[in-house]
């Protein structure tokens, strides 16, 4: 069992998260980021990607065979809008669209090289649908089925990137829901605007303000950390002290994610705000295309997570954090401080989930509702991954994010979060307790 907490844990967690700060500005830096301001210069045209970027693209990959085929044109329509895109050298093209809705595009057969038509020279025109991403994949085979099943391929190759990449952030955020109900038995229905704040607060030092990038997200970490501090000790540990029963206290942050949810409204606006971080190029693996902005998201991620698996398993604070989760009453009676330990988690919450919202404010853009649109995915990457289980939370949120990119290979992008609570219906009736959870005696 842990022993006595040592005085000033929280100053010790202060310097660990400016620590941390520091690891990511040192990460930026080294791929060569310029300040987080609003340029003045007209968008470069994109290249030619399917990863989430600040716009909305159509594009795809055409070949013969193995070959990629160079200048055949595609035509994208609607909304009032027409543009042709051509392919490159690798057989790529993209056009980029003034907004979300309805498109079609439509291979120019002209322009394909002598030797090579559509493999259904009928049906060269598809309906595309941007509602939930900014891009969309279009497919149009030519020559044998071997092709379609090479293109299907790397598209599933692609998709799991993506998916490995909205996972992590995911799990920035179900980790600190996981902490919190950990050692308080608290679902945080207001752990959704601790995301926005995070994309809001970065947006607005960032872009408005025009503060160098680090700068920004260092006061966005900053703030996030006071957030979580001022909960715990504004509002639910007096809630603790008078005896509130967890529904009680569950409703109170309801109401808490309500109202900070149209305060933000209320200066925000209802518009999506842009986060130009200077990160517009792209980088290609095999055969996937990924902006430069998804890789440091996914290196940061990866870091931050390791770094809280580290706090967990190695410090003191963090293992008496696990005591107190474990047995809030044993652990006090050993003479941990539970008070003092569960305003820590608190402070550490509410800064990763700041993070994940700089990170999901660069993946998906910025508005009022982006928590609220993905707090039902953090609960399921919790609940996924077992209730209460730091580990089980990140296991949950790779699962989560793998499944919801993967499966718009086969239906359509707004039915994706639905396969994902699905499959947690599914996990749950075999296994009550989570991948990783443990099994409690009922009664």
């Amino acid at each position: 069992m842990p022993q006595l907490v040592r005085r000033r844990p929280i100053l010790a967690v202060i310097v660990a998260m400016l620590g941390v700060i520091v690891s990511v500005g040192v990460l930026v830096l080294s791929v060569g980021l310029g300040p987080a301001s609003a340029s003045t210069e007209p968008a470069p045209t994109p290249t030619p990607t399917s990863d989430f970027t600040n716009t909305f693209t159509i594009g795809g990959i055409i070949r013969s065979g193995d070959d990629p085929l160079e200048g055949v044109e595609v035509e994208v329509e609607g909304q009032g809008f027409s543009e042709v895109g051509t392919t490159g050298a690798d057989g790529r093209w993209a056009v980029s669209v003034p907004s979300a809705g309805d498109y079609t595009a439509t291979l120019l057969p002209d322009t394909l090289p002598e030797g090579v038509s559509p493999r259904d020279p009928d049906n060269v025109t598809r309906a595309v649908t941007l509602g939930t991403t900014n891009t969309v994949n279009v497919l149009f085979p030519t020559g044998e089925r071997e092709i379609v099943r090479t293109n299907i391929a790397d598209t599933i190759l692609t998709r799991l990137v993506y998916g490995l990449n909205f996972g992590l952030l995911l799990a920035l955020g179900a980790i600190g829901i996981s902490l919190i109900y950990g050692t308080t038995r608290l679902n945080n229905f207001a752990h959704g605007e601790m995301v926005t704040f995070g994309g809001v607060v970065f947006f607005f030092f960032g872009t408005v303000l025009n503060m160098p990038l680090i700068a920004a997200i260092a006061v966005t970490l900053v703030l996030s950390a006071f957030t979580g501090y001022a909960q715990d000790a504004w509002l639910h540990k007096p809630l603790r002290r008078r005896g509130v029963g967890l529904v009680q206290a569950m409703i109170v942050t309801i109401g808490l994610s309500i109202l900070v949810r149209y305060i933000v409204l209320f200066f925000l606006g209802g518009n999506i705000e842009t986060l130009d971080t200077g990160l517009t190029e792209t980088v290609s693996f095999g055969p996937v295309t990924i902006t430069v902005a998804s890789v440091v998201s996914m290196i940061v991620s990866a870091v931050m997570l390791a770094l809280v698996g580290l706090f967990l398993t190695r410090t003191r604070i963090g293992k008496a954090t696990r005591a107190v989760s474990d047995n809030a009453s044993l652990a006090a009676a050993s003479g941990i401080n539970v008070d003092r330990i569960i305003r820590i988690v608190w402070v550490m919450a509410a800064t990763l989930t700041g993070l994940s919202g700089i990170l999901y404010g660069i993946f998906r853009q910025v508005n009022w509702n982006m928590g609220f649109q993905i707090l039902l995915l953090l609960f399921a990457a919790v609940t996924l991954g077992g209730l209460g289980s730091a580990f089980g939370a990140l296991v949950g949120s790779l699962i989560i994010g793998i499944v919801t990119e993967v499966s718009t290979v086969w239906i359509p992008n707004d039915l994706r979060y639905a396969v994902a609570l699905l499959i947690l219906i599914v996990v749950l009736l075999v296994r009550p307790q989570g991948v990783l959870g443990r099994k409690e005696r009922v009664g």
